[in-house]
Formats: structure tokens, sequence, C-alpha cells
């Protein structure tokens, strides 16, 4: 013990500088039982690139802090962190931070990475994001980055979920992005959000794989079938859907990239659980 603390001071707290920080819940909307969405204070040292994840997580009882990756939804001029999640009823995880509440605090690492990022796809025309579920995070961010617009002339954005009402995020977010001070007049005419749906009845229906492979979500859209002279891909969602697009890019004669040697597509492989 050291002076000052048999003194009747604390002893120094030691702090480490690679371990997660703890942020201020701002605020908590539920879609689904199975989805929400909430926002984070964010570090003034923190810094990320729009599509990019990052360990976030909550203390387990003895202390140590239980960290799963996270897509940033949010693009990375936002002054505020948010994330989209799924519900896991028995998940380590998921089951407690489905219960936060504004003012709450949630864990978060200092290091975001990933390959869903701009810097990791070579120059094109056309920019498709395939998602499923909670894969639509990274795009939510991306969609609202000036950047995205800056360098394609169009931005196609898939998101198939089993039932309709998993898909409001995704289309809430798109359809405000018009009066968004930033990019609402850089998506006019440029993004599109293709939706469908695998159980509940909806205007387009099918996994996404199908709707590639039989050229109805080309036709819809009103664009040609994917070629790696304008075509450049990011693909996010369960890790069989991940290698069941992949396969079509492939098939297609697309490239996959990274961010050392950037091609013409990339796929995620970080999931909340």
């Amino acid at each position: 013990m050291s002076a000052d603390a048999s003194a009747g001071q604390a002893a120094p707290v030691k702090v480490n500088p690679n371990g997660p920080t703890e942020e201020t819940v701002l605020s908590v909307e539920h879609y689904t039982d199975r989805l929400f969405r909430f926002r984070l204070t964010r570090p003034q040292s923190f810094r990320f690139r729009s599509g990019e994840f990052v360990m976030i997580g909550l203390p387990k009882e003895d202390g140590k802090p239980l960290l799963r990756a996270y897509s940033i939804a949010s693009p990375a001029w936002d002054e505020e962190l948010e994330f989209y999640s799924i519900k896991v009823p028995d998940g380590p995880l998921t089951s407690r931070l489905q219960k936060i509440q504004p003012g709450d605090k949630v864990l978060l690492g200092r290091k975001p990475t990933g390959t869903l990022v701009l810097d990791a796809l070579t120059p094109g025309k056309r920019l498709y994001m395939f998602s499923t579920g909670t894969g639509f995070a990274p795009f939510a961010s991306l969609v609202r980055d000036p950047d995205t617009y800056e360098r394609y002339e169009e931005v196609i954005v898939t998101h198939t979920c089993r039932d309709v009402n998993e898909l409001t995020y995704s289309r809430t977010l798109i359809d405000s992005l018009s009066a968004d001070p930033l990019v609402g007049e850089m998506v006019g005419g440029k993004l599109k959000l293709f939706t469908s749906t695998t159980r509940q009845h909806h205007e387009h229906m099918g996994r996404i794989t199908t709707l590639i492979e039989n050229g109805k979500l080309f036709a819809d859209l009103g664009v040609p079938p994917l070629a790696p002279a304008t075509d450049r891909a990011m693909i996010c969602g369960s890790m069989e859907m991940i290698q069941d697009v992949k396969a079509l890019m492939l098939k297609a004669g697309l490239t996959e990239g990274s961010n050392a040697a950037p091609a013409e597509f990339v796929i995620e492989k970080a999931f909340a659980g």
C-alpha cells in the first residue's frame, strides 16, 4: 500500500491505454423483437473510415469486458456513433445489450478496422452494397458519406430480410437522405435501395443470390448485369450469404480486394452475437 493510500487517499487506478473507453448511450430505438439501433458518445480522439467495424460491449460480472465486433453505422464525420444490432435471447452480449437505456454505459474499443471501405476498391462506375439483416450497418455509414457519391455515378444498396418490418431501418434511413444537409443534393438520381424478403410477402421476394442469378435484380433496377469494367461490390451478412454472393462475383469476373490490394469487390467477416 502506498503512503498516499495509507493516509486515506485512494491509490491511483491503473488505466489500460489500449483498453476500451466507456461511452454513454444517447438514444435507443427498437424496430422489432429482433432488431434495434443505438447511439453513443464519440471520443474526440476516435477516428475511423466509413464502413469499418469496432469492438463494443459490456463488463461481465467478474469485471472483465465482454466485447464483440460491430460495424459502425454512422459516417466518419458524425459526432456520435451509431450501431445496429440483432437481439439474441441467449447471446452472451446481445441478451444484455438490448436492454440498454439512455445514460447507460457501453464499452468502445479503440481500434476500428475492416475491409468494407472505399479505399479497398478500385475506381468504377457503379457500386453495389449487398446486405442481409444487420449486415446493412456498414452501408448505413457509407451512404451518408459524401465520398461515396464523389467516387461513383450510381450506388445500389440491396437489403434482404425475412420479414418486411425488418427492413424498416434501411428504408427509413435511405428515405431521409434527400433531406440530409451533407449528402442530400448528391443522392438524387445516384442512390437506389432494393429490398427483398424471404418469408413475408413483399414487392421483391427471394434470396439476393437468386435475384442476381435469375437477373431480376438487374431488370428491376434497369441496369446491365455485373461486369468487372464498371461494377464494384461490397458484401455483408451471414457467412453463408457472403460466400454465396462472393461466388457470384467471381463468376461474373470480379476480383476480391482488400486494404492492401484494392480490387473489384470486398467482403466483411465481423459479426455481433
